[in-house]
């Protein structure tokens, strides 16, 4: 089962580098000085979980230069979704499963209105992890986990075997009847600490202890779970103290991807994170002034900075 990488960065780079090691027909695009780096020596995936290095490994700049896949991991920014669907075209043919593991919610419906007809699978991933330089994915916390399923709750049989190739490469994979509960789960999750995080320029560690930044977490995430709930995701009772909980256990140092983003000058994701709170609360009626500000404040960055 041939699989292409779409965004070889933290999670592509990481998914994708534990499935090529274990032996799966795996093509990865890549850029620039990374993408020469990886055919010149290889990925190399650095984690808690055990190193792996994929050399030689099969590395193209344009999806038209592979094979055609049977599944596309689709891990690009947000921003840059249209265009890398659009670039699929001339490689998908029937019976291909595109599982969008990016950020956010926006993904899948934009990759399916770049691809009219795509079989396009909802999914999220849960890592810290990310390019630490050319050719290297650094992954520093969470267990490094993937989540994906149909919107429906059905199992389809090249599904079903892709979940299988990631549980023999040691990857934590789940395939879930109700991801769209679980990819809003993450998303109220990341929007809040993401946001809070990246406009704070720290860590979870003096975020969560310093009782206004806290606050400022806080209330943020009750508005991501109130236009969650109105838009009809089917939120718990328990869901933000266990979210809480969670930002609560991670390591000090943590920081997230858009911090990261920022601090090396590269566009943000907050268009799609606050962003589109601050636009779907409006829509549905539900006041979003944290994600508001935050929005609007880091929107000085949204695009990066040269």
């Amino acid at each position: 089962m041939k699989m292409l990488v779409m965004g070889t960065g933290g999670i592509g780079g990481y998914f994708g580098g534990r499935l090529a090691a274990a032996g799966n027909d795996l093509t990865f695009v890549a850029r620039g000085d990374h993408l020469q780096a990886i055919l010149r020596d290889g990925l190399q995936v650095l984690s808690p979980n055990g190193n792996v290095t994929v050399k030689p490994a099969k590395a193209v700049s344009d999806p038209t230069q592979a094979e055609p896949p049977a599944i596309v991991i689709f891990a690009t920014k947000l921003g840059d979704t249209e265009r890398a669907a659009k670039s699929l075209k001339p490689v998908l043919r029937e019976g291909a499963i595109i599982i969008s593991l990016q950020n956010g919610v926006d993904g899948p419906d934009i990759i399916a209105a770049a691809l009219p007809g795509a079989h396009v699978v909802p999914g999220l991933a849960r890592i810290s992890s990310h390019i630490v330089r050319p050719g290297v994915v650094e992954h520093k916390a969470q267990a490094g986990r993937i989540e994906f399923g149909q919107l429906d709750g059905r199992a389809s049989p090249r599904l079903e075997a892709f979940h299988r190739a990631c549980q023999d490469a040691g990857i934590d994979a789940v395939l879930a009847s109700d991801i769209r509960y679980n990819v809003w789960l993450k998303f109220a999750s990341l929007a809040a600490s993401s946001g809070v995080i990246t406009l704070t320029n720290a860590s979870f560690g003096p975020v969560r202890e310093t009782p206004g930044t806290r606050a400022l977490l806080e209330d943020a995430l009750r508005e991501a779970i109130a236009v969650g709930t109105a838009a009809g995701v089917p939120f718990k009772s328990t869901d933000f103290a266990s979210i809480m909980k969670a930002a609560d256990s991670n390591p000090r140092e943590m920081v997230t991807s858009m911090l990261v983003d920022r601090r090396a000058g590269k566009p943000l994701e907050i268009n799609y994170f606050s962003g589109t709170l601050v636009r779907m609360g409006e829509k549905l009626g539900v006041p979003t002034p944290t994600h508001k500000f935050i929005a609007q404040a880091l929107s000085i960055d949204a695009n990066g900075r040269t």
